[in-house]
């Protein structure tokens, strides 16, 4: 085997070096990567404006709603309150204000029940009346389980979405902190 000397390094270093920058090609990709990187780093070392956080609600009291009702709670009510209807439970959205608040991406699932727009993957305002997804298949049924759940352990559960002639129940405030504990104990612990 041929022993490698220093000025064959060298020169091997400047073959390379020539031929980088004397072909314009490789010139123009030397300067995209270039622009690349320094983004690259740039967005690293930007720092995020600061935004205000907006106060934070008073945990809404537990009660049931009525289609007509929860249509109040889309996020343009004087107090900015967001609540979405998966499955037939009722969530307190407004803490993702920027996603279901007027303006988000799933604005149209403010104060409805988004659980068909969840189930075929569309963000449309949904059906006026009462939808018991009877039609669903058993794949779209459970991407809706699913979708509840996620609702679950990121929102607070506030009450049922009532069918058409379905009694509210009368929540005690006992039941209500049993509630409240029972969903604490199932969020998983954040560290």
């Amino acid at each position: 085997m041929a022993e490698v000397t220093p000025s064959d390094k060298a020169s091997t270093f400047s073959d390379i070096t020539n031929e980088l920058f004397t072909s314009p090609l490789n010139l123009f990709l030397l300067a995209v990567i270039a622009f690349i990187v320094y983004k690259i780093y740039k967005n690293q070392y930007k720092q995020n404006p600061h935004y205000e956080p907006e106060p934070e609600l008073p945990k809404m009291k537990k009660r049931d709603f009525t289609l007509e009702e929860l249509k109040a709670y889309d996020g343009n009510g004087p107090d900015g309150r967001i609540l979405i209807a998966v499955n037939g439970k009722v969530f307190d959205v407004t803490k993702g204000k920027r996603f279901y608040g007027p303006g988000g991406p799933y604005a149209a699932f403010g104060g409805r029940d988004a659980s068909r727009g969840l189930a075929t993957f569309s963000v449309t305002g949904g059906s006026e009346t009462y939808d018991d997804l009877s039609d669903l298949n058993s794949m779209e049924m459970d991407s809706v389980r699913e979708w509840e759940m996620q609702f679950t352990d990121r929102y607070d559960y506030i009450g049922k979405l009532l069918k058409p002639g379905q009694e509210a129940t009368s929540y005690s405030d006992e039941e209500e902190e049993a509630t409240n504990q029972e969903t604490a104990a199932e969020k998983p612990k954040e560290e």
